[in-house]
């Protein structure tokens, strides 16, 4: 069985997926995001094909498509669509399987159910992705506590933006995460940047081993 990693944010919009995009491309992973709202601009799916210059194949379908981007529980309420989350199973897969949360961990998906919720069923490493604008502070260990709270393995912490070094210190230090590295916010987006700035800010063996575990 490979290994997975489940990619959430403190908060939407965030960088969660242009994250999980170079992750995936690095480890040569496959990619999946199981509930996608919002369908008519690019989803995040194809975000990351586009940005990670994998194979259509490496992106696995969603197990629900909204419409409407909003919460998952109104998108589908909005679409007359049951979302089961007992039915959300991790897939079988031979290569490393990088997930792709929908903002933060409490987002829900029914009336009843939020994503961490699934999270702890699946028992899978967390990383983290928390931007260094003010506040982060505070809603990255907010993040930390719910999922410890809920014994949810958290691999580490990958943040976004701007070099804060107090702010991400304190995070590590206070919560005993580790800092996985910093990805900045690219004037260009663009595949080949993105896959500079990874291999720059982020140690790849420190995922390749446990991806290999």
């Amino acid at each position: 069985m490979s290994r997975r990693f489940v990619i959430t944010g403190t908060d939407t919009g965030i960088g969660k997926t242009v994250f999980a995009a170079a992750l995936t491309r690095a480890l040569n992973a496959s990619y999946w995001k199981p509930v996608q709202s919002g369908l008519e601009e690019e989803t995040d799916s194809e975000t990351v094909r586009r940005l990670s210059g994998l194979s259509p194949d490496r992106i696995l379908p969603e197990a629900w498509r909204l419409q409407t981007p909003v919460s998952p529980h109104l998108s589908a309420e909005i679409d007359d669509v049951v979302i089961e989350p007992d039915s959300l199973l991790l897939p079988d897969t031979k290569r490393p399987l990088v997930i792709e949360g929908a903002g933060g961990l409490l987002v829900p998906l029914t009336r009843h159910i939020t994503f961490i919720d699934v999270f702890a069923r699946w028992r899978q490493p967390i990383i983290l992705c928390a931007r260094t604008g003010l506040g982060t502070i505070n809603h990255t260990m907010l993040s930390i506590e719910a999922m410890s709270r809920r014994q949810i393995p958290i691999f580490g912490i990958a943040f976004i933006g701007e070099e804060r070094s107090d702010t991400e210190n304190i995070i590590t230090e206070m919560s005993g995460i580790p800092s996985l590295g910093r990805l900045p916010r690219l004037d260009r987006l663009a595949p080949d940047t993105l896959r500079r700035a990874f291999d720059e800010y982020f140690d790849i063996s420190v995922f390749q081993k446990v991806a290999a575990a």
